[in-house]
């Protein structure tokens, strides 16, 4: 069986309710809309770097981080650091009066990214961050009309509802009122695949014809991730972003890169996902990974962009919280300080080389893709693409009883999402491949 590569942390007895007075109790008084995994759900009561435990002790190996949250690992030294002073300060103030963290971590912030984005506005959420941004593509270009992509998923507010493109994420509400779709640029499941060194431009060729002939003809903006994560982790093209960005901005708007999942080093070729297609956006929003865990996120763009919220008031009250603009900060620090990037470049190409391998021995991996600590595997049936989505949730309930707990994504629940804490070593990597080939060969034995 796969061994967990040694660790040094215990963590302290958990003495709270048990884990069937929890379940009672979420039963009782949460939402009946909230899901879990797993037949039987994993109780998480502590975590240290790239390793959860459970109320009895036992160990994982987080590949999912939260839903791609954790960034430098979970409870980092540093990060908690700061937090815990900052408590201990002061916990809450609003930005109607100066603050020396929001202030600090803007500048610090801006400096990731390409010279002209370099006006920052924080929210709380990827959901509101994706909001802001339309709203500020729409203030500033006057049009109303917005393109997004097919396959995509841009949060779960009313607004960014109708950005998304999943019948499985959407209500039968009033939503998307000027938001058209484009074709999604699937290389795996689409017209045009991975053997057409022109399959960027024809996908591009899609979003001007929608332009021209689906739309008034001059748009607010165009808005994408430079990979789709719950969408199955599909990557754009090459030249696919680059075309787009011109037929965008010849109808008169804007360009904005969802970096909720792909930012802050993941992809580990760039420390933001745009960078890997040669591009410059307009405006980059961000969450999840800005703030290893803490309900914190971010829309970056322009002066002259920002300067159209000017012509109304729009406050947030928790947007630029002292205590997570702490912890954003000193996150931002060890990703710069300790080359996670770095990290996840070297072992992302590790992980990938290994499921290749995997692929050779097992047919169902259909696809594997994606970049750095950011990788998707399409599990299929037959040679005719047929998603298996049952044997995603056996490998997904196999994986967590050897210690490794990963998640699933794609319209049909068939792609195995790995995206692990990026702070993991060499060591988790191989015992990551060493389950995946256990619970690869008992499910398609």
């Amino acid at each position: 069986m796969p061994q967990l590569p040694p660790c040094d942390y215990v963590p302290a007895k958990y003495e709270g309710p048990t884990k069937a007075e929890v379940a009672r109790l979420r039963s009782q008084f949460l939402t009946p809309s909230l899901v879990t995994y797993y037949r039987d759900p994993v109780m998480i009561v502590a975590g240290h770097m790239q390793y959860l435990f459970d109320e009895t002790g036992k160990r994982y190996l987080d590949a999912l981080s939260g839903i791609v949250s954790i960034s430098v690992g979970h409870c980092h030294p540093k990060v908690i650091e700061a937090v815990h002073a900052q408590n201990a300060t002061l916990q809450h103030v609003t930005t109607i009066y100066l603050h020396p963290n929001i202030a600090l971590f803007a500048e610090k912030l801006t400096r990731t990214l390409p010279e002209g984005l370099d006006v920052v506005y924080f929210t709380n959420s990827g959901s509101e961050a994706n909001d802001l941004a339309i709203l500020m593509a729409r203030a500033y270009t006057k049009n109303f009309e917005v393109i997004a992509l097919r396959n995509s998923y841009h949060g779960g507010s009313q607004g960014a509802m109708g950005l998304t493109a999943h019948s499985t994420w959407k209500y039968s509400v009033p939503h998307g009122f000027g938001v058209l779709h484009a074709l999604a640029p699937d290389r795996f499941r689409g017209t045009w695949g991975y053997d057409d060194p022109e399959a960027g431009h024809k996908y591009a060729y899609d979003v001007r014809d929608l332009i021209e002939r689906g739309s008034s003809g001059n748009i607010a903006a165009f808005i994408a991730e430079p990979i789709q994560g719950v969408g199955g982790v599909i990557e754009m093209p090459p030249n696919y972003l680059n075309d787009v960005y011109h037929s965008v901005r010849d109808a008169g708007g804007l360009c904005i890169s969802d970096e909720v999942q792909t930012g802050f080093g993941r992809t580990g070729d760039a420390f933001w996902g745009f960078e890997n297609h040669g591009v410059l956006p307009d405006i980059v929003t961000m969450a999840k990974g800005i703030g290893n865990g803490a309900p914190l996120a971010a829309v970056v763009t322009t002066a002259e962009i920002a300067q159209s919220l000017t012509e109304a008031i729009h406050f947030n009250t928790f947007g630029g919280n002292p205590v997570s603009c702490a912890q954003g900060l000193a996150t931002l620090e060890v990703l710069l300080e300790d080359d996670i990037q770095g990290n996840a470049k070297r072992l992302g190409a590790m992980l990938i080389d290994g499921f290749t391998q995997l692929q050779k021995r097992y047919p169902c991996i259909g696809d594997i893709r994606g970049r750095g600590l950011m990788v998707g595997i399409e599990l299929v049936e037959g040679t005719d693409k047929t998603p298996a989505a049952e044997l995603a949730a056996d490998v997904l309930e196999t994986c967590k009883d050897l210690g490794l707990l990963i998640g699933k994504s794609g319209y049909f629940g068939n792609v195995l999402r790995v995206k692990p804490p990026m702070c993991l070593t060499e060591a988790d990597i191989a015992f990551m491949l060493e389950a995946f080939e256990t619970a690869f060969a008992k499910e398609t034995a």
